[in-house]
């Protein structure tokens, strides 16, 4: 160290005041600095704890992010359409499905739609658990019902006729009837990660618009419009997505209806099949079928699938002939005489409580098994009122699907929903691996990350909106 040697020196009393002077504004400096960092780290480590980390008592945040979190519970929830406390540790997502438009026409008329959806998981060491509620201001739980236009039936026609699936439009494309769809609601999932795309696309890794095709069923072969059209199908023969479907109105129906029908998505026969096939392309089962080694033996040689019980929604309609001898008509398959139903449930066809339709008259009066009748020209009751395009149908509609409970594997999924008048609250839980021996099912029991997307319908059972690109972690 230098020293000055020409420096004065100062008075020994001046120098301790100096000192102590310095000492102090040092010590008031040490104290800020503590202060300030002390004030930081507590607001950075509150941030965190709000945004990051579950610490007891009541965690729930909510998210605008991809992620969805599932909360470690010792409580499980009870599946019931109520939203017990225990949801309140969970992280709330917030997406917001919307209708894509996959430029060929085939979800006209709804491109653009978005809905709100909330979404929780927890999960515990049996089990995982989800909760989806809702934003929509008009449920739409009867689908397509039957009803009976005067108008319609003309000589070798009827009158019976079904409300339309989703909305319908003049040339012009003005909207001629709303939609008479089901509000649904389903995720996708990556069985066993065994879809590459799936991780980059979710619900687009296996979708597919149809272009034109050449038809080869038909002699000379037809080269065909495919605008409308699309389908779901993998792209490798060892790919498949597990498909969980809510049909709303049919969850809501019964409590012997309180489950999700749990599907799976393949390839469709491959390359040899979807490249050719146009629309005829569908790599969509339900669960517990699988190829049985045949094919069709017709254009263009689909795989043929072993059968499923007869379960789910199963179509309330058949042929009769008009008068037993005239032109062939569609009309309902059974009735419950002078009710209102979204559901004929199958047990109503054991019990006697619903009819079977044996005949149709020219005038469409409906004979039933028991030799009653149902005549829709006397009075309205059968017959659409008000606006044209959103008024109601019949006061006296007639079901268009019977409800039967699933079975086997198609049961995975318990589920309950319940309509609040602004929407829907959906609550659904899954065991975390299933005895699925088919790959057929997602597999959670390693608590990987899992990519998902989600979709929901809104009064139609075609268009709808999807959020893809969405991805479950779980809280260990």
């Amino acid at each position: 160290m230098s020293v000055d040697v020409n420096r004065k020196k100062l008075p020994g009393k001046l120098c301790r005041v100096i000192f102590e002077f310095i000492s102090l504004k040092f010590i008031i400096m040490k104290a800020y600095v503590i202060t300030a960092f002390f004030a930081v780290t507590t607001i950075v480590f509150m941030y965190c704890t709000k945004r990051d980390q579950v610490i007891g008592g009541d965690s729930s945040s909510t998210t605008n992010s991809t992620v969805l979190t599932s909360y470690k519970t010792t409580t499980a929830p009870t599946i019931d359409g109520t939203i017990d406390a225990i949801w309140s540790k969970a992280t709330k997502l917030n997406i917001t499905p919307t209708v894509p438009d996959p430029g060929n026409g085939l979800f006209t008329g709804y491109n653009g739609d978005q809905y709100s959806v909330q979404l929780r998981s927890m999960y515990d060491a049996q089990n995982i658990y989800f909760l989806a509620e809702v934003t929509d201001a008009n449920q739409s739980v009867n689908v397509a019902p039957w009803y009976f236009d005067p108008n319609s039936n003309v000589t070798g026609k009827t009158g019976w006729q079904k409300e339309p699936t989703s909305r319908t439009f003049d040339v012009n494309g003005n909207v001629l009837r709303e939609g008479w769809g089901e509000d649904k609601l389903a995720m996708l999932w990556n069985i066993d990660f065994s879809t590459p795309l799936f991780i980059g696309q979710t619900c687009y890794a296996s979708c597919h618009v149809f272009a034109p095709y050449m038809d080869y069923s038909k002699n000379p072969a037809v080269y065909t419009s495919n605008a409308n059209n699309g389908n779901h199908y993998t792209n490798g023969a060892y790919e498949k997505i597990d498909m969980w479907w809510a049909r709303l109105g049919y969850v809501s129906k019964d409590k012997s209806l309180n489950l999700m029908d749990d599907n799976y998505q393949d390839w469709a026969g491959g390359p040899s099949i979807t490249n050719l096939t146009g629309g005829n392309a569908n790599g969509r089962h339900v669960d517990g079928i699988v190829p049985d080694g045949t094919a069709s033996t017709t254009w263009p040689y689909r795989p043929n699938y072993t059968v499923s019980p007869t379960q789910g929604e199963v179509s309330n309609s058949q042929s009769l002939k008009l008068d037993g001898t005239g032109a062939t008509v569609s009309v309902p398959l059974w009735v419950i005489p002078g009710s209102n139903t979204n559901f004929i449930m199958v047990s109503d066809t054991a019990s006697g409580t619903a009819k079977k339709v044996i005949g149709v008259s020219s005038s469409g009066v409906l004979i039933l098994s028991d030799s009653s009748t149902i005549d829709p020209t006397v009075g309205t009751d059968y017959q659409r009122s008000g606006d044209p395009v959103t008024g109601p149908t019949a006061a006296k509609s007639i079901a268009a699907y019977l409800a039967v409970p699933l079975i086997g594997g198609r049961a995975d999924i318990t589920c309950s929903a319940v309509y609040t008048g602004t929407g829907w609250i959906i609550e659904y839980k899954r065991a975390l691996k299933t005895g699925d021996t088919l790959k057929q099912d997602v597999d959670f029991s390693s608590l990987a990350d899992q990519q998902f997307g989600l979709a929901y319908w809104n009064q139609s059972n075609n268009q709808h909106g999807i959020q893809p690109n969405l991805t479950l972690t779980f809280q260990k």
